[in-house]
C-alpha cells in the first residue's frame, strides 16, 4: 500500500464520485478504479457499494475513511514539524551563561529577541560558571553558552565576542565608604575580602590577584565562596569587600553597595561560545540572532 491509495480513496469517498475524485487528484478515472480495485484487495473488504446512482461507503469503508484522515494528518502535522525544526522555528537548545551576565542588557535581550522570533523552540538555560560551559560544551551537553574568555578559545570552539565588562569595588553598607568617589587600591589594604577559590577558574584568579598586586593591594582574604552570588551575600553580611563584575549592577543587593576602583581594571571579554561544526538548526537561527543584534 502507498500513500497515494489513501488519498484517492480518500477523494472517491468524499466526492462519491470517480470522475471527480479523478480530477481532483489529477489522474484518468481508470487509473483511480484501478488504485481503489488495489486498495480494495489488499485490505480483503469492499469499500464502497457500487450502484446505479454512483459510489457509497460501506460499513467497513466509512470506517476506514475515518482512520485514512488520521494517518493523512499525522503525515501532514510530522512535515511541517520537520520542516520547522529545519528552519530552526521548533526544536531544543540548552545555553549555558554566567549568570551576572544574564540580569539586564545584552544577553536577557537575545533571549528575549529569539522567543520572539522562534516560540516553538524550547530553551533550557544552565547558570555556569565558564571553565563548566566550556567542558560541557565540549562533551556536547550544552548547544552554546556566553562566557568570559581569557586568552585563545579552546580548540574546536565558534567565538563571536559580545561586549566587554569590567570589575568593580562590592562593600557592606555597614562599612559607610562614600559611594560617590572612586576608590585606590591601596587604600583597602588590610581590609578582608571575599573571593573564589583558584580551581574555580585558574585564568580569572590569576589576572585578578595579578591586577591587585600591581595597584598595591594583596588580597587580605577572609573567605572564598565558588558563585558571585555567594561573595555578594557575604559582603551584605558585612563579612567582606570583593571585586566582582561590574555586570552585578544589574541586580543590586540591598545590603552592599558599588563603587568604582580608581587604578584597577580588569577587562571582562562576554563571548558566545559553540562548537564549530554544528548540527542544530535552532542554533543557527539564534546565532542569526546574535549577528542582527551585534
Amino acid at each position: 500500500m502507498e500513500l497515494r491509495h489513501l488519498r484517492y480513496f480518500i477523494a472517491v469517498a468524499e466526492h462519491e464520485s470517480v470522475r471527480l475524485a479523478a480530477k481532483r487528484v489529477n489522474i484518468t478515472q481508470p487509473a483511480i478504479s484501478r488504485q481503489i480495485q488495489y486498495l480494495e484487495e489488499e485490505l480483503g473488504v469492499s469499500l464502497f457499494d457500487r450502484g446505479p446512482r454512483g459510489l457509497r461507503l460501506t460499513a467497513a469503508g466509512t470506517l476506514y475513511l475515518a482512520e485514512a484522515r488520521k494517518v493523512l494528518a499525522l503525515l501532514d502535522a510530522a512535515g511541517r514539524s520537520a520542516r520547522l525544526v529545519a528552519a530552526g522555528q521548533e526544536g531544543q537548545l540548552r545555553i549555558g551563561f554566567v549568570e551576572n551576565a544574564g540580569w539586564d542588557g545584552l544577553v536577557p535581550e537575545l533571549f528575549s529577541r529569539f522567543q520572539r522570533e522562534a516560540p516553538g523552540v524550547r530553551v533550557e538555560l544552565a547558570p555556569l560558571n565558564t571553565p563548566a560551559q566550556l567542558e560541557e560544551l565540549a562533551d556536547g551537553r550544552l548547544d552554546g553558552g556566553f562566557v568570559y574568555l581569557f586568552g585563545p578559545a579552546p580548540a574546536g570552539l565558534h567565538v563571536r565576542p559580545l561586549l566587554e565588562h569590567d570589575v568593580v569595588l562590592a562593600v557592606p553598607c555597614a562599612w559607610n565608604l562614600p559611594a560617590d568617589a572612586p576608590v585606590h587600591a591601596r587604600d583597602l589594604a588590610g581590609r578582608p575580602f571575599v573571593t573564589f577559590p583558584r580551581h574555580t577558574y585558574p585564568a580569572y584568579y590569576d589576572r585578578l590577584i595579578g591586577a591587585c598586586q600591581q595597584a598595591g593591594l594583596t588580597l587580605n582574604v577572609v573567605q572564598e565562596v565558588s558563585t558571585e552570588a555567594a561573595i555578594l551575600s557575604l559582603v551584605s553580611a558585612g563579612i567582606g569587600a570583593a571585586i566582582v563584575n561590574s555586570a552585578n549592577r544589574g541586580r543590586p543587593p540591598a545590603l552592599a553597595r558599588f563603587i568604582e576602583l580608581a587604578d584597577l581594571s580588569i577587562p571582562l571579554p562576554l563571548a558566545f561560545a559553540c562548537l564549530d561544526a554544528t548540527h542544530n538548526p535552532a542554533l543557527d537561527r539564534f546565532l542569526r540572532v546574535i549577528d542582527s543584534a551585534s
